[in-house]
């Protein structure tokens, strides 16, 4: 998908026309910023949206994220885990201390 996001006023009025103009290419809108398929016609929008808003528009290609194939399974049972603690305002760093969850620097340092 291409991510394209958008940093005036301007920009997001193209954006949202685009938008509505264009249902079938867009996968998603988030108002300042949509997911479009990515396809030619994705790509001509936001080539079209860079060249009339070059400093406004930013375009990134994005993968979706499946998280049993990309996320180990050691994160998620810690996610699973930590969305069920027993007090909401305890921080993820005094709920994995002392466990078999991965510590949360550990989390920050390493790529999936």
């Amino acid at each position: 998908m291409l991510l394209v996001v958008t940093y005036s006023r301007s920009a997001r009025t193209t954006l949202r026309n685009a938008c509505r103009s264009h249902e079938e290419t867009v996968v998603r809108r988030f108002g300042r910023a949509a997911l479009l398929e990515e396809t030619e016609h994705g790509a001509f929008l936001a080539c079209r949206l860079r060249e009339k808003h070059p400093d406004d528009v930013q375009v990134e290609r994005t993968e979706p994220f499946n998280e049993y194939a990309d996320a180990p399974e050691s994160v998620r049972e810690a996610a699973a885990a930590y969305e069920s603690r027993d007090a909401a305002s305890t921080s993820y760093r005094l709920f994995a201390r002392g466990t078999d969850h991965p510590d949360p620097a550990r989390l920050k340092e390493r790529e999936l």
